[in-house]
């Protein structure tokens, strides 16, 4: 596996386990504050390294009527209070390849949305913009391929790169975990585990008159702790103080309030594997 490197206090790829978090979208800057804080508080007092995630702008909403989020401008803007405010490392989603320069300035991981993994002029902006680049795996590609991914990001210049975890597409409306793809894609880069996004029904529910994506929170700390027993690098959740009232992913968000308890189980399986 290639050499491991840093994200502000975060080290990725020594084996050190470390914890991306947050809200899957800005729902305002107090909200973002809010959690930002809460799961840093709760990831110093478990000594995990910590960074907050969240998206200015959700480009791949099932419904055209859904939140997507406050947009470029405004986004950016809490974005850099957080990391200003909180003082942890800040990701967040980028669907287009113009935005990368401005997004690079604000934040310290650019992550590429799993849809998009293989859009080239995505991922050399990526790679150009001095950021730490996370590429999501796509549901419809399979582990091995990734590796042309980071050679784009790599060729580009980005050699802080790692990829995610989220589940593959297993018929419709579903998603299926293969963990041998967390092996496989380590031949190459660091690797994390979204275990949120991978208990997704994707496009499975309506409600209110909005098609929106469903999902299984139930299995989020079993299929962690699975991925952490395979020796993922890191751990992806999305965690919201409010699952039932989210404006986006609340069906396979992690109940900020069952954050301590499965992160004691992920540290403890991490333990014992070394």
């Amino acid at each position: 596996m290639p050499s491991s490197f840093q994200i502000g206090d975060v080290t990725i790829g020594e084996g050190d386990l470390f914890l991306i978090a947050g809200p899957c979208v800005i729902e305002s800057e107090q909200h973002a504050l809010k959690m930002a804080e809460a799961i840093s508080a709760i990831a110093r007092q478990k000594k995990l390294p910590y960074i907050f995630k969240a998206s200015y702008d959700k480009a791949n909403r099932t419904s055209i009527r859904s939140f997507r989020g406050p947009g470029l401008e405004e986004g950016l803007s809490i974005l850099r209070k957080v990391r200003e405010t909180v003082k942890v490392p800040v990701l967040t989603d980028v669907h287009e390849a113009a935005d990368v320069p401005r997004v690079a300035e604000a934040v310290d991981v650019i992550q590429i949305p799993a849809f998009l993994c293989r859009q080239t002029d995505l991922l050399i902006a990526a790679g150009k913009s001095g950021a730490a680049v996370n590429v999501k795996k796509g549901q419809f590609v399979s582990p091995w391929d990734m590796r042309h991914a980071v050679e784009k990001v790599r060729e580009a210049g980005g050699e802080r790169v790692f990829l995610t975890e989220r589940g593959a597409s297993f018929g419709y409306n579903n998603l299926v975990v293969d963990m041998r793809s967390l092996a496989v894609m380590r031949q190459f880069a660091p690797v994390v585990f979204d275990a949120t996004h991978s208990v997704q029904l994707p496009s499975a529910s309506e409600g209110n008159g909005v098609a929106a994506s469903g999902g299984q929170p139930e299995f989020i700390p079993l299929l962690a702790r699975a991925a952490v027993a395979a020796g993922v690098d890191g751990v992806f959740l999305e965690v919201h103080d409010n699952p039932a009232q989210a404006k986006s992913d609340g069906a396979n968000a992690l109940d900020l309030k069952l954050l301590p308890e499965v992160l004691d189980q992920l540290i403890a399986i991490d333990t014992a594997l070394k």
